[in-house]
């Protein structure tokens, strides 16, 4: 088993020049993943599904053989696999493709405060497109979101919940079983956001039990511009597609179309190809690791650096006190310092952290923080790397000026 100081090796942009902690933003992606997007490339770039020849039935393959992996991880079967480009993406074709053509004015969807813009826009929109009405779930002041409190938002009106599995601000992983079960027991249909979740812990959707989940590959190792939704087979196969053109159909007329089969029927025009197969390979890695133990060496990575912001002074971490509820991502202000220029001065001490609303501006309103700053962590982060952070956050108020 390789220890995690071997596994960083294998990341060529991390050195000793930054301590990279921004991981909720995206990740850096590992040689095994930048060397299969290239061999795609060099040696079997063609059109998927589109040619008999050799290159492009390799190139089928290895984009088939990326939606087996991506269904392996998180227990779906392939065919309810969809390609898209972003979770963002995932949603909104389940809000366009599902929610739009089974909504009617006077129905209800139910969404918790604390999702990401992007879990919030499409059934907003949704909404005004239907005349149903958002509703939406609160928390608590630490961000908790209870399945006690999901019943409570349920009514006869209710046809849609959705809840990310992980907050992206404040790293709070919730009770997504129970909460499907409640939404499944009032007759809705259950939306998991899992691009906070998918690359941070073991998943299983079956288990869950949720009707959607939607996740990003560069949130895990993989490449920009790729992305992944499941959906259970009978919803897909009762959607409208949600674009249209090539691949997506089975025949077409002057008339009118019919069209593929599930999961192509969600996939119009020539795919990303050689995103798909470093999202596949981006799996794999991680399964190599394994996914308890990648999931463990980041609540030891939290758990340190949390204990260490402990010990300085005018430091307020958003959510729980307790390291275990952050599943790798810390929020936090500082006295009299804009969450702005803490990420300006970190990153002249090489630290890279984010800073702003973290596109969940309801849930800063809600918390009553308008912008924090936001250090989220990978496995392969180090604790040289939290040191480094702790340094910098520590002389934050004397480089501002403050005693």
């Amino acid at each position: 088993m390789r220890d995690f100081d071997d596994i960083r090796s294998d990341f060529p942009i991390l050195s000793d020049t930054y301590a990279y902690l921004d991981n909720a933003a995206t990740t850096q992606k590992p040689q095994a993943v930048m060397d299969a997007v290239d061999a795609y490339y060099r040696n079997d770039n063609a059109n998927p599904m589109r040619g008999l020849y050799d290159l492009s039935v390799r190139a089928t393959e290895g984009y088939e053989s990326a939606r087996t992996a991506a269904a392996r991880f998180i227990g779906a079967d392939a065919g309810e696999i969809i390609f898209t480009r972003n979770a963002s993406e995932s949603l909104n074709l389940i809000s366009y493709s599902y929610a739009a053509s089974v909504l009617k004015e006077g129905d209800e969807i139910a969404v918790a405060v604390s999702e990401h813009h992007s879990d919030m826009l499409p059934w907003q929109n949704a909404a005004r497109l239907t005349g149903a009405t958002v509703r939406y779930i609160e928390c608590d002041k630490e961000g908790r979101i209870y399945p006690d409190t999901v019943e409570q938002y349920m009514t006869p009106k209710t046809r849609i919940v959705a809840i990310a599995q992980v907050s992206n601000v404040i790293g709070r992983k919730n009770d997504i079983k129970t909460m499907a079960a409640i939404a499944h027991s009032h007759g809705a249909i259950f939306v998991c956001d899992g691009a906070q979740s998918a690359p941070h812990m073991s998943v299983d959707v079956k288990e869950l039990d949720v009707d959607f989940f939607a996740f990003s590959g560069h949130k895990m190792l993989a490449p920009m511009g790729i992305g992944v939704l499941y959906g259970k087979r009978e919803l897909l196969e009762a959607m409208p597609p949600f674009l249209y053109g090539g691949e997506m159909i089975e025949y077409v007329t002057l008339c009118g179309a019919t069209y593929a089969e599930v999961p192509h029927k969600f996939e119009a025009g020539t795919v990303n190809a050689g995103g798909a197969i470093g999202l596949g390979a981006a799996i794999r890695y991680m399964e190599s690791i394994g996914m308890d133990r990648i999931e463990e060496r980041e609540r030891e990575l939290t758990r340190y650096m949390m204990e260490g912001m402990a010990d300085i002074p005018h430091i307020h971490i958003i959510g729980s006190p307790d390291p275990d509820e952050h599943m790798g991502i810390v929020t936090f202000t500082v006295d009299g310092v804009h969450p702005h220029d803490i990420a300006q001065i970190m990153n002249d001490d090489r630290v890279c952290i984010r800073a702003g609303h973290h596109c969940a501006q309801p849930l800063m309103k809600f918390l009553g923080s308008m912008s924090t700053a936001r250090a989220s962590l990978c496995f392969y982060n180090n604790k040289a790397d939290i040191d480094r952070f702790l340094g910098s956050l520590g002389t934050l108020r004397k480089k501002m000026g403050y005693q």
